[in-house]
Order: structure tokens, then C-alpha cells, then sequence
């Protein structure tokens, strides 16, 4: 119930100029958020790589109706690129974007150009791109623009979310060979119509996505902070002969970084989503709607300035 009620916050323009006004809310989202600018995300890049961690940046923003943000965003993207090539760092940082934030709502071929444009910079960089997934409306659009966007940059990657009804049959015909697929819950208040509403049914479709990609021909990056759905996917790689280079797990910036750490430990391939920007509202709070310690964590925050 608490997730629903902070999904919907996360949509309200009022909500979004009452938290943000909060003075303690700016400390809170530097846990989950790395920074406003590209100098910020290049610190968090590099001290995370230097622990053995890959990346992929996010450059915060959703729901662009406005062709001048829209290129804004992949303005933003490219310049982050640019300053990620002389780093030398390859697929250890690569980018997500969501194409709502570079004008999927204002046109296919929109998009899909700014798209091109992010995957050419990423390949300049000796890097790839993977598209986040949003609500359940943008699904067809998306899956259509990869396909078109890997004609030309292959390695171009995608998030599914295993909450829909549609993801498995979905990611049957995304784990062909080479494919980059992210398994996520789900992070969207969806109805009942189109996803599973309760955790454990999320989490039952999470295990038979899961398994999909794993006897796959894919590369799976599962996207997941919970310890057992981390051991299952151990089992399934051990079943299916798969080695930690053929797999990824992925988790947010500032979430379970103990846990990060303790996998790249043991040879794991780990990957630390990072997002940045300033427009981080929609984002942080869907953070909260995840985990009731998240919302715990900035109620203590509030209450102890």
C-alpha cells in the first residue's frame, strides 16, 4: 500500500515541490543520487571502478514533452561519453537512457534519431547503451526502436520488467545470441490488467524471467538487491555451465554497497546503476516506493534536522 501511495506521489507536481523544498531532503538523495553534473558521476565512476565495479550512468530525466529538453538530455549524454573516452574504461561504464527523456512522447522518429546519437557517442567511447524500461504504455515503442537501433549498434542493450504479463514472452525472443537484457521488478504502479500486484507473484515471475534468460544465448545483467534471488541465479548459472563472465549483476548506486563489494570479492561481474542529474524527483522517490528501509532512512533523516 505504501509503495502504491509513493508511486503516485512520485507523478504529483505538488508532492514534487514539497519534498523538494525540504532543507534535508538534498542530504537524503545524495545516498541513491551521485551528483548533479558530469564532474560528479566521472568521481563516482571512478571510485567505484577502482573497487572492481562496472557502471552505467543515467543522466536523470523522464517524460520530456519539449524538443529543447529532449536534446538537452542527449547533449548531456554525449558530453558524458566524451569525457568517459580517455578514460580508457570500455564496458566497465557504459550509459542507460530512458527514451521518455529524449522525446519518445513527441515521435518515433524522434527518439529514435536522439537514440542514434547516444549509441554513436557510446561506440566512440568504446562503450554501449542499454534503454531503461518505463510504464507499461511504452513497451511496444521501445522494443521497436531497439530492434531498429541494433542494426547498426549490436550491442545495444534493454530492461524488461518481470512484473508484466508480457515479459516472458518478451524475453524469449530477446535471448538470442548476444543480446543484453536487464532484469528488473519493476518500479511503475501498473494496474492489475497488465502486471502481477502482489510480491511474492512478482517475485515467482522474476524466477521464471530469470531462468528464461539464463538458458538463453544472451548476456543476462539481473538486476536485483535480494539475497536469494542473487543464489538463484548462482544455481541456474552452475546448471547452465554459465561463467561469471557471461552474466552480470547489476544494483543501485548507494544501495547494499556492501553487498556489491562482496560479490566483485568473489569474482562476480557486478554493475552499479549511477544515476545523476538534478531533475532526480521521480527517480528517488520510486527509490522510497521499493523498500520501506529506504523510507525509514529519510524519515530519520527529516526528524534529525
Amino acid at each position: 500500500m505504501l509503495g502504491s501511495v509513493l508511486l503516485a506521489v512520485s507523478r504529483s507536481p505538488l508532492a514534487r515541490r514539497t519534498v523538494s523544498g525540504f532543507p534535508v531532503t538534498r542530504h537524503v538523495v545524495d545516498r541513491f543520487v551521485a551528483g548533479e553534473d558530469a564532474g560528479d558521476a566521472l568521481s563516482a565512476v571512478q571510485r567505484l571502478t577502482d573497487a572492481r565495479l562496472a557502471v552505467t550512468l543515467d543522466h536523470l530525466g523522464e517524460e520530456t514533452k519539449d524538443a529543447r529538453a529532449a536534446a538537452a538530455t542527449v547533449k548531456a549524454y554525449v558530453t558524458m561519453l566524451d569525457a568517459l573516452r580517455p578514460l580508457g574504461l570500455g564496458g566497465r561504464a557504459e550509459v542507460s537512457v530512458k527514451l521518455s527523456a529524449v522525446g519518445q512522447v513527441l515521435g518515433h522518429d524522434i527518439a529514435l534519431e536522439h537514440a542514434r546519437e547516444i549509441c554513436a557517442a557510446a561506440r566512440d567511447a568504446g562503450t554501449t547503451v542499454t534503454l531503461d524500461m518505463e510504464d507499461h504504455t511504452t513497451v511496444d515503442s521501445t522494443l521497436k526502436i531497439l530492434r531498429e537501433l541494433r542494426g547498426d549498434f549490436p550491442s545495444t542493450g534493454v530492461a524488461v520488467q518481470a512484473y508484466l504479463f508480457r515479459s516472458e514472452s518478451d524475453l524469449r525472443d530477446l535471448s538470442d545470441e548476444g543480446s543484453r537484457v536487464r532484469l528488473v521488478k519493476g518500479a511503475y504502479a501498473e494496474p492489475a490488467s497488465v502486471a502481477h500486484q502482489s510480491r511474492g507473484e512478482v517475485d515467482k515471475a522474476y524466477v521464471r524471467c530469470l531462468r528464461i534468460l539464463m538458458e538463453g544465448k544472451g548476456y543476462p545483467m539481473v538486476a536485483t538487491h535480494d539475497d536469494r534471488l542473487i543464489s538463484i541465479t548462482e544455481a541456474l548459472a552452475g546448471r547452465t555451465g554459465r561463467g561469471s563472465d557471461t552474466f552480470e549483476f547489476q544494483m543501485l548506486y548507494g544501495i547494499r554497497t556492501d553487498k556489491q563489494e562482496a560479490l566483485a570479492r568473489a569474482g562476480s561481474s557486478v554493475r552499479v546503476y549511477v544515476p545523476y542529474g538534478d531533475d532526480w524527483y521521480g527517480y528517488f522517490m520510486r527509490r522510497l516506493a521499493e523498500r520501506p528501509a529506504n523510507v525509514a532512512f529519510f524519515l530519520r533523516s527529516l526528524r534529525s534536522k
